[in-house]
């Protein structure tokens, strides 16, 4: 018993080579068309869930108003002066 996969699968090959030598034209024909039905298909919601007609739901789409909050002014900036003459210690040093 040979179990070589190419000796297996021999006459599998050689029928499928006759199939497409005598109808390759017609084989390829044939699969450009339900290539076209499955896309459209496939485009008109195919493969999409069905749901369930006992448990459907109703949506109703609206428009919700919300309210803003009143624009605030920032709170105001605190800029302190820092006098260069005086050091961390507050000591006054000389100018000179």
């Amino acid at each position: 018993m040979n179990l070589n996969p190419a000796t297996v699968l021999n006459p599998v090959f050689n029928a499928l080579d006759a199939l497409i030598a005598d109808y390759g034209v017609y084989l390829y024909l044939v699969f450009v068309w339900l290539s076209l039905v499955v896309i459209a298909w496939i485009l008109s919601g195919g493969l999409r869930r069905k749901r369930s007609q006992g448990n459907s739901a109703t949506v109703i789409s609206g428009i919700i108003f919300t309210t803003r909050p009143p624009n605030q002014s920032p709170p105001p900036i605190i800029i302190t002066d820092v006098d260069p003459v005086q050091n961390r210690d507050n000591e006054i040093m000389d100018e000179s």
